[in-house]
């Protein structure tokens, strides 16, 4: 099937949550207003978050994942409250192969709504929607060994731990080789 052809809701529901694809203009503000609140936690583990970006630089990030989700290469969602419709976060559909079809959840939250399962409930979502809807055949999880609340994500949604790769990456500042946990879910053959 052509992927292109496919047709993907720009906008996913949880109990609490709201996740919607990018639009083709303006969501740069809130998005930028998070990664400045979230900067000390969010460059322990992602290069994007070395420098604070411009409001503009932000704004070109979520028009090209609009973009690419228009070409089906990569899909981000944008995470609100339903009720407040704060905005929470970022979750994404990455390196999609529709060969096999499979792809890597990756995911930031601003600091003021971490620990209150809103990430756990948005990449359940995900992974459930991958799994069943785009018929994804293998789901990832990629990360540091020493992010802990990272890890605990893959961990309680019942991925498995399939290895540590041994200097496998860069550190988010370029400074050193680290590791990198691999999680995967798989869908089961024949379903």
């Amino acid at each position: 099937m052509d992927p292109l052809l496919l047709n993907i809701p720009t906008q996913l529901e949880t109990n609490r949550l709201i996740l919607r694809a990018p639009s083709a203009s303006g969501d740069g503000k809130i998005v930028n207003e998070a990664i400045v609140d979230s900067i000390n936690e969010l460059k322990l583990w992602l290069p994007f978050a070395q420098t604070l970006p411009s409001v503009e630089e932000t704004e070109r990030s979520a028009r090209i994942a609009y973009i690419n989700y228009l070409k089906r290469e990569s899909f981000r969602y944008l995470i609100f409250h339903k009720e407040t419709e704060d905005f929470i976060g970022i979750t994404s559909y990455e390196t999609v192969d529709w060969d096999i079809p499979k792809s890597e959840i990756g995911y930031w939250i601003a600091t003021k709504f971490s620990g209150n399962g809103y990430m756990t409930e948005a990449i359940e979502k995900l992974t459930q929607f991958g799994l069943k809807q785009l018929g994804f055949k293998r789901i990832e999880i990629r990360c540091d060994p020493e992010n802990s609340k990272s890890r605990s994500i893959p961990q309680r949604l019942g991925y498995d731990l399939e290895g540590i790769l041994k200097n496998d990456d860069k550190s988010a500042d370029d400074r050193e080789l680290r590791d990198t946990c691999i999680y995967a879910i798989i869908q089961k053959r024949g379903t």
